[in-house]
């Protein structure tokens, strides 16, 4: 029975039936006991494989994450550690020593603070204790910088891999917590508010925090750990500090000996763009993709290199002014009729200058209200490389008004 219960797939497939059976309605402890009979032990990347399959055989990613705290008691305390010979992630320089950095001081405000103060408000509904409280949670916000980072550097790695389930599910469950937070600190911010449910709401939001925590460090950090190259972090680490950090000052900068750079590069070529791929600040693209991403906005682009020499222009299915290609090469001022050659050259001089950055102009022409815009286009050295225009139909973008959150019909 052993060899069969070590069985890599067939541990996968009972893995499945305990998840699947708190679906549909088994209780907690029954699937606790079950686990522990059946299952000695499991590796956080068969959780992403279970979650993976659930999702492939049609159960709803909503399911799952309504299952997620479940899910995490009943693997709690299971999951076997992951010995690595070597761990990146106890260098202060590499971004999931800074997560659990910012996890230990999410659990010490938690512990420290919110949980005595609940304690201290619910012995005594006075507007002191309410405050001290609401600057728990103001601080517990912070949060914010913590989860956006997760899901806006790990994740898009994770789908290269094409790891797609559990960051849904976790991102879901990030987004339920914000909202927690959100909800506790306008219960508080009402002193007539009733002291109950805010209790109730404060002592289950740390919860969700913490049991949070429990995923990412047993679950989540094992998973990408494995599975991201060291290039990879590096590009996590530099991006880290325009989204922020949660209640820890910022880590030293990282450079690349920090990740001992093998040249192991991710799946879509950006460490190395693959043969006919153009490498930008944040990607990678064929020029196939760039002519087509270009054509699709809903606008025209006109590029005039720093000589004065009309080099590009986009061709959009709604035009605003007819441009042939027979103007590719020509120097601008020619493509304007005389009398209006003097504008033209005025305002390339005032950006080619620096003068000005931009110069915008608004006419109405039948029932179009176009919005015609240059802008001088530099590089990171400030120096001028040619003039862009951009010209813009907005009539039916001044009309809007109100809100719109729901998909059209058609």
């Amino acid at each position: 029975m052993s060899e069969v219960i070590n069985n890599r797939a067939y541990r996968q497939k009972v893995l499945k039936e305990l998840i699947t059976d708190l679906h549909t309605g088994s209780s907690v402890e029954a699937v606790k006991a079950r686990f522990a009979t059946l299952i000695e032990g499991v590796a956080a990347s068969e959780i992403a494989e279970m979650e993976q399959a659930l999702i492939r055989e049609g159960m709803p990613v909503e399911e799952i994450q309504r299952l997620c705290d479940v899910h995490a008691a009943v693997f709690k305390g299971t999951i076997e550690e992951i010995h690595r010979p070597q761990k990146p992630e106890e260098n202060p320089a590499h971004p999931v020593y800074t997560f659990k950095l910012e996890n230990r001081a999410l659990e010490k405000l938690i512990n420290d603070q919110i949980l005595p103060h609940v304690e201290a408000l619910r012995m005594s509904d006075q507007r002191e204790n309410r405050q001290k409280l609401s600057e728990d949670f103001a601080l517990l916000w912070e949060i914010n910088q913590h989860y956006s980072r997760k899901e806006n550097l790990l994740f898009p790695y994770m789908e290269k891999y094409n790891i797609t389930a559990p960051p849904k599910v976790m991102w879901g469950v990030d987004d339920e917590i914000r909202v927690a937070i959100k909800e506790t600190r306008k219960r508080l911010s009402e002193d007539q508010g009733d002291r109950e449910k805010v209790l109730a709401q404060a002592s289950e939001t740390a919860n969700r925090v913490n049991e949070m925590i429990f995923k990412e460090e047993n679950i989540l950090f094992p998973m990408v750990l494995e599975t991201l190259a060291e290039d990879e972090w590096l590009k996590i680490a530099e991006a880290s500090p325009e989204i922020g950090y949660c209640l820890i000052e910022p880590p030293a900068k990282a450079e690349t000996s920090d990740f001992m750079i093998s040249g192991k590069g991710p799946i879509d070529g950006q460490g190395a763009p693959h043969e006919g791929y153009i490498r930008f600040d944040a990607g990678v693209l064929l020029p196939e993709e760039i002519n087509a991403m270009l054509n699709t906005l809903p606008l025209d682009i006109t590029f005039v290199d720093k000589n004065g020499a009309v080099k590009y222009f986009t061709q959009g299915k709604e035009r605003i002014f007819a441009r042939p290609k027979t103007i590719l090469g020509r120097l601008v001022e020619n493509c304007h009729p005389p009398v209006s050659v003097h504008i033209v050259e005025k305002i390339v001089a005032d950006l080619k200058s620096g003068k000005k950055d931009h110069e915008d102009f608004w006419i109405t022409m039948g029932d179009q209200y176009v919005y015609i815009r240059y802008f001088a286009v530099r590089n990171e050295l400030g120096e001028y490389l040619g003039t862009m225009e951009v010209t813009q139909d907005i009539e039916s973008i001044q009309k809007i008004s109100g809100e719109k959150r729901l998909i059209s019909e058609q």
